[in-house]
């Protein structure tokens, strides 16, 4: 395989809670790559792409650019280095809103010294076309988990729907959309990595990692868990106290313990035929279990989010930063609309609850 050039950017793609933190950590710890928290521009942004005009216009490119460092300066996960946006509008990374994202990432990789950037915003897998039209040479991890235990981490954090049959349906679509790619562009440009892999194998998984990134691995890249930027994640919320550990199997079948029967064969209904061709065994059961009703989705996501609310406020470092992103991410989506070319909202596999990215 020919290893890509040091400007190629590694995006890691799939469903949140499927251990992307573990693995941005990992990757940051190299000395050529830099993988900061992501701010989401993709995630929050897309949606309003056509309110911006022409982005080959410098003064559309400016009012997007905008935009973008606002959700930069109220990111749940602030940045160490500054963001110039004169240099973004005068000369950004390529076409389209994808090009002034990558351009933010270009100046901070560039502050650090490295020869590469990563992003870690799961929520990419949507947008494999938009960075291969700028990069060629990207290269995208389809980090994948088994669903069950991915809805039962979503139970108690505030990103993600907190409603299992929900978070089922989210992680169902999303792996369509990872495995297209992988068929689209073939295991040279998508590299797909099990969680659970990950974990019990370690320096196996990071070395076929590695060899797919066209790098050498590295000593740090198992410790991790040391640097300063596992000690400020691990700090800034409950969610990522794990960040700070080292890598360890006890996550592994957390569905077993964090979810009921009945949400078990819930996600197992919904995402079968999926999960099945990812490695992840489904119970035979799970055909017959009647899908919950509306009204009970509704009430029981609802008291899900307000106890996860709940635990937010009292025991995250983030919580007002996070409530300030949010109010900010609307009032962008207001604006947009006054300007007209808003898109048009697309039906979500699974609906967005309060508190988890808009």
């Amino acid at each position: 395989m020919t290893a890509p050039g040091a400007e190629s950017p590694v995006l890691i793609i799939g469903t949140e809670r499927s251990g992307s933190n573990l693995l941005r950590l990992i990757l940051e710890s190299h000395s050529r790559i830099t993988v900061p928290h992501p701010p989401h521009f993709m995630r929050y942004l897309a949606p309003l792409a056509g309110s911006y005009g022409d982005l080959a216009r410098a003064h559309n490119r400016a009012r997007a650019v905008g935009d973008a460092l606002g959700l930069l300066r109220r990111h749940i996960h602030p940045w160490p280095h500054p963001v110039r946006a004169d240099r973004i509008v005068a000369e950004p990374a390529g076409p389209g809103l994808f090009g002034i994202v990558a351009a933010i990432y270009e100046q901070h990789r560039a502050a650090t010294g490295k020869a590469r950037w990563g992003c870690k915003s799961t929520f990419m897998v949507a947008h494999v076309a938009d960075v291969l039209e700028v990069f060629p040479d990207a290269r995208f991890v389809w980090l994948v988990r088994d669903p069950c235990d991915v809805a039962s981490s979503a139970k108690h954090a505030v990103f993600g729907p907190s409603h299992p049959y929900r978070m089922a349906q989210l992680w169902r679509a999303q792996q369509e959309t990872a495995r297209a790619a992988l068929d689209a562009h073939g295991p040279g440009v998508v590299h797909l990595l099990r969680y659970e892999d990950l974990v019990s194998r370690p320096q196996e998984e990071i070395g076929r990692l590695c060899d797919f990134l066209g790098e050498k691995p590295e000593p740090d890249m198992l410790r991790h868990h040391t640097s300063a930027a596992a000690r400020q994640t691990a700090a800034l919320a409950d969610a990522w106290r794990r960040a700070g550990q080292p890598v360890t199997t006890d996550r592994i079948g957390a569905g077993r313990r964090g979810l009921s029967t009945r949400e078990r064969l819930w996600v197992d209904k919904v995402t079968g035929p999926v999960k099945q061709s990812l490695g992840y065994p489904v119970d035979a059961r799970a055909a017959a279990v009647p899908d919950p009703g509306r009204p009970e989705l509704a009430l029981r996501s609802a008291w899900l989010r307000a106890g996860i609310e709940y635990r937010s406020m009292r025991e995250d470092d983030n919580h007002r930063a996070r409530l300030r992103r949010d109010a900010y991410v609307r009032w962008l989506r207001v604006r947009a609309r006054m300007r007209g070319g808003l898109r048009a909202p697309v039906r979500r596999t699974a609906p967005a609850a309060r508190g988890e990215p808009l």
